[in-house]
């Protein structure tokens, strides 16, 4: 796993890393990696009867080790039954307080990779937000962990990654969200690996 404290070198290769998976992806990876947020919200919307808030919460909710169609399918199942099943725990509890109209920021961990789901899907065009998931991890790094730890819960390791992100979207121009969907495509597309966020 990557250092807490990683020094100016390491974050300038991470962020080196991040610009040439975009520079790989072909240009329907990076139409389809820019739409990706706005397709969530647009989705969030949908299953929460109007509500982009309670929508991107419920999905961020359920998304820990689920695929995407998977998450979207509990969401969708959730509001549908009106209350959350086929997670964890701490998972369900969460979607289904925020169902029951609990602000998402309340419940969900705003600094780490759920609650920073729920940001960028809550709004496409958050400028900072960042999702850090196992696949933006392996990619910065420039190898697939596999099940191997990579230690995304530790707040300072996130943000080392998320800052990378950023930079890397300076220098591209983009928003860090959008630079962290069409890496996520790109990564998925050619390494043949689940989706799983």
């Amino acid at each position: 796993m990557i250092p807490a404290k990683s020094t100016e070198e390491q974050r300038h290769n991470y962020t080196r890393a991040i610009t040439e998976k975009w520079d790989e992806a072909t240009p329907d990876q990076k139409r389809r990696g820019r739409d990706w947020y706005v397709t969530a919200h647009e989705l969030a919307v949908e299953i929460a009867g109007g509500d982009a808030k309670k929508g991107a919460g419920v999905l961020a909710a359920l998304s820990a080790n689920k695929s995407w169609a998977e998450n979207c399918r509990l969401a969708r199942k959730a509001f549908t039954e009106e209350i959350a099943s086929g997670h964890t725990r701490d998972a369900l509890t969460k979607a289904n307080r925020i169902m029951q109209g609990t602000d998402p920021a309340e419940v969900l961990p705003m600094h780490l990779k759920t609650g920073c789901f729920y940001l960028c899907i809550a709004d496409p065009e958050n400028a900072e937000s960042v999702v850090i998931d196992r696949h933006a991890h392996d990619i910065a790094v420039r190898q697939i962990y596999g099940q191997r730890e990579r230690g995304l819960g530790a707040l300072r390791r996130y943000n080392v990654l998320a800052d990378c992100y950023r930079a890397a979207a300076r220098q591209i121009g983009e928003i860090p969200s959008k630079v962290q969907a069409v890496t996520w495509v790109a990564h998925i597309e050619r390494s043949h690996i689940g989706a799983v966020a």
